[in-house]
């Protein structure tokens, strides 16, 4: 699951005070709706800061997952295991959140891997945490609701996706609908991954689009 598309450009506005622990998360959940004094100082309070080492795995496949993680700084990807081969699903960068989805709602173990392509800190609250916050706090809910919306819409980009027929077709719709520091910062072999083609696909793409570009 990944929560965001593009990539915010994070400002501290003139009304936001720059006290709160956690900044980062807290100016980020506020671009998706105007939280009240309150909640910004219980998420701020509750909000756990980790770093993690490339190669490090944030959630495990076959253990329970119960934080959901916004992305300070750093690039992740997950993965599953299918028939002994590696499965990847979905990435995300700074300013986007993160979580194994059925593993975090359902209380199941999860299924994914999400490992560290960067050195990657993250800030994230609990399921108990966000469960209080939905129960006492109703600017919470409204933040719920905008959070579904993007959801909703971020899988309909996928689901478009999957469904283009050619390497080409695909390579171009990533390019237009996700973040560029995406493309700039994940190593090929995993963006060949995720739009299902072999590497030296991508490779012959991405060369006939510099060429073009030097050719102009």
């Amino acid at each position: 699951m990944i929560v965001v598309i593009c990539l915010l450009t994070l400002t501290i506005s003139l009304d936001m005070p720059n006290n709160y622990k956690n900044i980062f998360s807290i100016t980020l959940l506020n671009s998706f709706y105007p939280l009240s004094k309150s909640l910004n100082e219980y998420l701020s309070n509750k909000m756990v800061l980790k770093q993690y080492k490339k190669g490090d795995l944030i959630v495990k496949q076959g253990e329970f997952c119960d934080r959901i993680h916004i992305i300070r700084k750093g690039l992740v990807i997950s993965y599953y295991n299918f028939d002994k081969k590696r499965v990847n699903s979905w990435v995300g960068i700074d300013g986007q959140l993160g979580t194994s989805i059925s593993s975090f709602f359902k209380g199941e173990i999860s299924k994914e891997n999400i490992e560290c392509i960067e050195d990657t800190f993250t800030e994230s609250l609990s399921f108990a945490e966000i469960d209080y916050a939905l129960a006492h706090y109703k600017d919470m809910i409204k933040l719920q609701v905008e959070l579904l919306k993007y959801y909703i819409v971020i899988s309909e980009v996928r689901s478009v996706m999957t469904k283009i027929p050619t390497a080409i077709g695909k390579y171009e719709f990533y390019k237009r609908n996700y973040n560029q520091k995406i493309i700039e910062r994940l190593p090929k072999k995993y963006l060949a991954s995720l739009l299902n083609m072999r590497p030296e696909t991508l490779s012959r793409l991405t060369i006939k689009e510099q060429t073009k570009k030097e050719a102009k």
